[in-house]
């Protein structure tokens, strides 16, 4: 990776919000998700086992990352989602097989899609908010 590249990627970090941040985690693992299958595919096993570590490094990032006090029944549902995906990710890896994978790319797209819209919500109704006090 070039520098100016890196250097660009580490200030949008730092300068994200938490939503952005929680979006680009999830980019990151749908990213790897896909890449681990491909390398299945290619029977890469060095790039798969690769792809899955990072795969799983930031789903246990997310599963940290919950409030149970705050989220109540949501963060016992998510972090029953991130065990899911931690456990089918592991078969995959031990198994050499792609199938337990594609089952953690659906749950991965489909909360990604949710948290989206729900970021989207968030924003509409910081502007709203802005706008009353102007």
């Amino acid at each position: 990776m070039s520098y100016g590249l890196g250097a660009y990627k580490k200030t949008s970090i730092h300068t994200a919000s938490k939503e952005q941040i929680l979006l680009m985690l999830y980019q990151a693992a749908i990213k790897n998700c896909k890449k681990a299958i491909e390398a299945i595919d290619k029977k890469d096993i060095a790039k798969k086992g690769e792809f899955i570590g990072k795969l799983q490094d930031i789903v246990i990032e997310l599963n940290n990352s919950l409030d149970f006090e705050i989220g109540g029944k949501v963060a016992e549902e998510l972090s029953s989602l991130y065990d899911y995906m931690l456990f089918s990710s592991t078969q995959a890896n031990i198994k050499i097989d792609k199938e337990p994978l594609e089952g953690c790319l659906n749950v991965l797209n489909i909360l990604y899609e949710g948290w989206t819209e729900a970021v989207k919500q968030i924003r509409k109704e910081k502007n709203e908010g802005a706008k009353k006090e102007a």
